[in-house]
C-alpha cells in the first residue's frame, strides 16, 4: 500500500479529512498508471520554500509549490512536494477562489507533476489545468 505523508514546517493550512485525501491521491495515481510507493507533502511557508528553490534549483523567487521526483527510471513514483501555504493564500485571493479550492488545486498539481505533466510551455498548462480541475470536480463532488 502506498504511504502519503503530511508535514507542516511552522505552518498549518487545517487539511480536512486527510484520510479521504490520501485515498483520493492514491486513486489519482492509479488513474494516472503512475505506480507509487510513497508520497511527502511540506506545507511551509514563503521563506522555507524560497531557501529551497535558491538551494536545489538557483531560482530567487516565490512560488507554490516544488515538487521533487526521488525515484529512479522504472521504479514505483517516490515524491517530495514541497507548497508554500502563504503563496496558496495570496493566490486564492488573485484567483478569486477559496484557499480549499487552491491548496487542492496545488496539492493535485504536485501529484500531476510525479504523473509526468509538465508546465512550462502554455500546450501542457492547458493539459495541467485541465486534469486540476477534474480531479477537483471528482473529489469535492463525491
Amino acid at each position: 500500500m502506498p504511504s502519503i505523508r503530511f508535514f507542516y514546517n511552522n505552518i498549518n493550512p487545517h487539511l480536512a479529512q486527510r484520510s479521504t485525501l490520501k485515498s483520493f491521491l492514491i486513486q489519482l495515481f492509479q488513474k494516472e498508471q503512475q505506480p507509487l510507493d510513497s508520497l511527502t507533502y511540506v506545507f511551509c511557508t514563503d521563506e522555507y520554500l524560497l531557501s529551497i528553490n535558491q538551494s536545489f534549483l538557483q531560482h530567487d523567487f516565490f512560488t507554490d509549490i516544488i515538487t521533487f521526483n526521488l525515484n529512479e527510471i522504472g521504479e514505483k513514483c517516490i515524491g517530495e512536494v514541497y507548497i508554500s501555504v502563504d503563496r496558496v493564500k495570496e493566490n486564492a485571493i488573485k484567483l478569486q477562489c477559496s484557499f480549499k479550492e487552491e491548496i487542492h488545486r496545488v496539492i493535485f498539481h504536485g501529484a500531476l507533476h510525479l504523473c509526468g505533466y509538465k508546465d512550462k510551455i502554455k500546450q501542457d498548462q492547458v493539459k495541467m489545468r485541465k486534469k486540476e480541475n477534474g480531479y477537483l470536480v471528482q473529489y469535492f463532488n463525491k
